[in-house]
């Protein structure tokens, strides 16, 4: 939770004194798991049994007895597993196990209602200490993760209100360990964020709370706020998200927020989709599920919480993000099938169907933001498709793109972020299912490859600028199980940036 105090120790395990002292154990091809020789009295016989083996999410309950040798003073003692490590292990899949630990960690946490704990670090070779200590944190924040705002409290049965102190355990290394814990922490904490903003119900979370949420982020970390209005949106001719905010009472906002360092050398463009509530305007969405449609600004969120840490962290690439925000919603004055409008630029699309909005506010928001700021490449996030899913289910994000090494770059951030994606083809044939008779484009292509399509639909307004889609559908909520990523909105793509940011270097457009 958002007040749980993170520290590193280098004092004797012995002597902490908490709910609970976690000693993470891998699992080793043959034999038993070794452990601390102090601790081996008190766990041999689970051990020796087969009780505890070490295996990935296996956990092991003990409480220390007084009347051994050496006394510990926590609690409980908890044995997490970690699986088998090879030792040519991947340090991306290695950090995956650690925050997947560090998930199983606060979920048994929560079972036992522990307000203070100590883990001790392990050594993963050839991930360094404070690799192993970052995605820990990261895997015990976004475990610890609760949404519980509109719950009405039992006052019988007060909830576990989460964590309030986590130790790390190292006897080396200790400044690079607590670099870790923070860069970890600041992660989570971005990603739990957007997790936030995404289960306020539609009525909660509006165009203006994207607004407000960048004022306050610009007003507390230096950077630059820019808010358009419809009147804006009118002079400069964004007609795409004119044309999705006409059925709706909450007026649009297209928010821009901008972390420049003193000597910026490059400027990436993010740009979130910001849908607050997907009716499917006049295109009506069935019933079943719609409520779930609160979720479509999903991308906006990712992209809106990956700036806290940007300017937290002050990197040396500039930052700019963009999120256009609306509501889709039907009515006397929404936008109609077989309307024909003009977006940011003035390519002409025709309107197919009113449901393929979230093409249409991004486009006026890729357009603009490349004018504008003049970026080395652009990154979008959009709860774009349910063609998505039923390609790649809730496992894969898909990533389109049209540079190579923008697209793995971006792909590798994801993997090493816990948030794999799936690269899905573009080319000439998909941006020919898009072409409308009466207009430049229409912003359907048929059913057949729609994820493609839809991207083939932005495509048209990023030029040859370096541009990277991920289409996060499927897993912006119901994302793949894991200890770490709960029920409902996963916040998914906030890490990934996060990630990508820390370890940019200078891009070349031309490879």
């Amino acid at each position: 939770m958002d007040t749980t105090k993170f520290s590193v120790s280098g004092k004797d395990i012995a002597v902490y004194s908490g709910d609970l002292l976690v000693i993470c154990m891998v699992q080793p091809e043959q034999g038993l798991p070794s452990c601390d020789e102090r601790l081996r009295p008190l766990v041999i016989n689970a051990l020796e049994l087969g009780d505890f083996k070490g295996k990935m999410e296996e956990t092991l309950v003990l409480y220390p007895d007084p009347a051994m040798a050496i006394a510990f003073s926590a609690r409980r003692i908890m044995l997490a597993g970690m699986g088998k490590i090879a030792t040519s292990a991947d340090p991306g899949d290695l950090k995956e196990t650690c925050r997947i630990v560090g998930g199983n960690i606060a979920r048994h946490c929560a079972r036992i209602q522990a307000g203070s704990i100590m883990i001790s670090l392990p050594t993963l070779f050839p991930l360094e200490p404070g690799g192993v200590a970052e995605s820990l944190a990261e895997g015990v924040v976004l475990g610890d993760y609760r949404f519980r705002k509109y719950k009405t409290e039992d006052k019988n049965e007060q909830p576990y209100p989460g964590l309030k102190k986590v130790v790390f355990h190292t006897s080396s290394r200790t400044g690079e360990v607590r670099k870790g814990v923070e860069r970890g922490e600041r992660a989570a904490r971005a990603a739990n964020a957007a997790r936030d903003m995404a289960n306020e119900p539609g009525s909660g979370w509006t165009p203006s709370r994207f607004g407000e949420y960048a004022q306050g982020l610009a007003d507390r970390m230096a950077m630059q706020v820019t808010i358009l209005e419809k009147e804006d949106m009118q002079r400069l001719g964004m007609g795409g998200i004119l044309a999705v905010s006409r059925g709706s009472a909450e007026p649009p906002k297209m928010v821009i927020l901008q972390y420049r360092p003193d000597q910026p050398a490059e400027t990436i463009l993010l740009v979130g989709k910001g849908l607050t509530f997907d009716s499917g305007g006049v295109s009506l969405k069935p019933a079943t599920g719609m409520q779930d449609m609160k979720y479509d600004m999903c991308g906006g969120a990712a992209v809106l919480s990956a700036m806290q840490v940007i300017g937290e962290e002050r990197p040396d690439v500039g930052v700019v993000a963009i999120i256009p925000a609306t509501e889709n919603m039907g009515g006397g004055a929404a936008v109609k099938p077989g309307d024909i409008i003009a977006h940011y630029g003035g390519v002409t699309s025709e309107i197919v169907n009113t449901d393929a909005e979230g093409r249409l506010i991004l486009a006026d928001a890729l357009a603009y933001g490349i004018e504008k700021f003049s970026p080395c490449c652009v990154i979008d996030l959009a709860t774009l498709t349910g063609a998505v899913i039923i390609a790649l289910g809730h496992h894969y994000t898909g990533i389109l793109g049209n540079n190579d090494e923008l697209t793995e770059r971006v792909r590798e951030a994801g993997r090493c972020s816990g948030e794999p994606m799936w690269r899905l083809p573009l080319g000439p044939e998909y941006s020919k299912q898009i072409e409308s008779e009466v207009a430049d484009i229409k912003n359907t292509g048929g059913k057949p490859a729609g994820t493609i399509t839809a991207a083939a639909y932005l495509q048209k307004f990023v030029q040859d600028v370096p541009w990277v889609h991920l289409d996060i559908a499927g897993t912006a909520w119901e994302f793949t199980e894991k200890s770490y990523i709960p029920k409902g909105p996963s916040g998914i793509g906030t890490r990934s940036l996060i990630e990508l940011i820390r370890n940019w270097s200078a891009f070349s457009p031309e490879k």
